[in-house]
């Protein structure tokens, strides 16, 4: 009589490459410097550095919203004499399909980067130490950098306006700023954090995730003492305990709100005096874009 079962042979050889399989794409110590870029944008910053950098995170399935932001706010190359460039951070999957539209899509357009972890929302952290890295090693001659997520609204024109106005290009960061934030211990949250994860009682000061913008500088100090930082998996948390032990503070870039990380009911002169509002579907995007475009000459009050 067999020691074991074909079912159970089964289910242990299962479980073998199930524990493979997590080792080999979600170590996060591994995957935060050690992997290899599978696609680079075309660009020579030491040529032409960039004022602002654009980093925008994205899914394999959100190729509507690339469009629509390569058609808005990603198109523009000069703001004000300023060079802009912008870029989508991906990471992989096991769809063969799904990568090789990637790869036909970095070729047309040049402007993917990708490692090979597998794009997940729980891998956001080594998507944006991704973008960091690429900053530090192929674009530090750049000014600024913002991070920001693929169904967002950014006003370029305004945020490049607000940093030419501030006059700082070192130890810079700003966004939309949360302080004394309590991690969530309800197992049953997007946002859950153990303790083993994260022992604290509240996170450092951060940025939310969905736009921050920071000085050049900074990126390579990020990416230079991330190793060290306990991983999270939550990419602004992560960002935020990286910022603390550098001992860099959060800035305000207006007096006035600019980033909001939730939704805005569009209206043309509130779009044209903020940075970012979020949940804005493609075809939104589209619209929004066009009406600004269209009244640049057009007065509005001040804010």
């Amino acid at each position: 009589m067999p020691l074991i079962g074909v079912r159970e042979a089964v289910l242990c050889l299962l479980l073998l490459l199930l524990t493979l399989y997590n080792y080999l794409y979600n170590t996060p110590k591994c995957a935060r410097k050690s992997r290899n870029f599978l696609q680079l944008p075309d660009i020579d910053c030491s040529r032409t550095p960039p004022f602002l950098v654009l980093l925008v995170t994205s899914s394999h399935g959100q190729n509507k919203a690339r469009m629509a932001i390569r058609q808005t706010w990603g198109k523009h190359r000069l703001v004000a004499g300023n060079r802009i460039v912008m870029y989508f951070l991906l990471g992989t999957t096991m769809n063969q399909n799904d990568q090789t539209g990637i790869i036909a899509e970095s070729q047309k357009y040049r402007d993917i980067i990708q490692k090979d972890f597998i794009d997940t929302y729980y891998n956001l952290t080594l998507k944006t130490m991704m973008g960091i890295e690429w900053v530090h090693k192929f674009c530090h001659q750049s000014r600024f950098v913002m991070k920001t997520d693929s169904d967002m609204f950014v006003n370029i024109f305004y945020l490049t306006e607000l940093l030419l106005r501030k006059k700082r290009s070192t130890g810079f960061f700003t966004g939309f700023l949360k302080t004394n934030e309590l991690p969530i211990r309800n197992i049953n949250s997007k946002w859950y954090v153990s303790k083993d994860e994260y022992p604290g009682s509240t996170y450092p000061p951060f940025c939310s995730g969905t736009g921050y913008v920071f000085s050049t500088d900074v990126a390579s100090q990020v990416y230079n003492i991330s190793e060290s930082v306990p991983f999270i998996k939550l990419e602004d948390v992560f960002i935020g305990l990286c910022l603390a032990k550098l001992k860099i503070d959060l800035e305000e870039l207006h007096s006035e709100q600019i980033f909001f990380s939730d939704r805005v009911e569009f209206s043309l002169c509130l779009f044209r005096k903020i940075v970012t509002c979020h949940y804005v579907q493609p075809y939104e995007l589209l619209i929004y874009w066009d009406a600004l475009e269209r009244s640049m000459d057009e007065k509005c009050p001040d804010v």
